[in-house]
């Protein structure tokens, strides 16, 4: 079992940064897949980025590529989002989301099994 924990959500003006972390517990995520999705009100959760572990492959959703980054870091066995240029259309909560054997389907959500709570995001114009 993995056991996901997003932080680092809050409000920001428009053009403004966030880092949001997503630190996980119970086993190390060498071999997985991490991904974040995000939901707004009245939306379906969608893909945002994500990172498979072992080779450091990243992928990232039209909307987002460019100004955001995922990265990890294996000591602290955590995935970083770092969210530059935000937009009021950025506003969601997100998620972090962790599976193996997750491959091409990475923009999925049916494709992870682990999630974390999720943590708020408030881009203000």
């Amino acid at each position: 079992q993995v056991q996901l924990v997003e932080s680092g959500g809050g409000g920001v003006q428009a053009g403004g940064s966030l880092r949001l972390s997503c630190a996980a517990s119970g086993r190390t995520l060498v071999s997985y897949t991490i991904g974040w999705f995000r939901q707004a009100p009245g939306k379906e959760r969608e893909f945002v980025t994500a990172v498979a572990w072992t080779y450091g492959n990243t992928y990232y959703a039209d909307s987002v590529a460019g100004r955001f980054t995922i990265s990890r870091d294996g000591a602290k066995n955590t995935v970083y989002l770092q969210m530059n240029s935000l937009k009021p259309e950025d506003t969601a909560v997100y998620y972090c989301a962790a599976d193996r054997r997750v491959g091409s389907n990475y923009y999925l959500r049916a494709a992870y099994n682990y999630w974390g709570q999720g943590t708020q995001v408030t881009v203000s114009s």
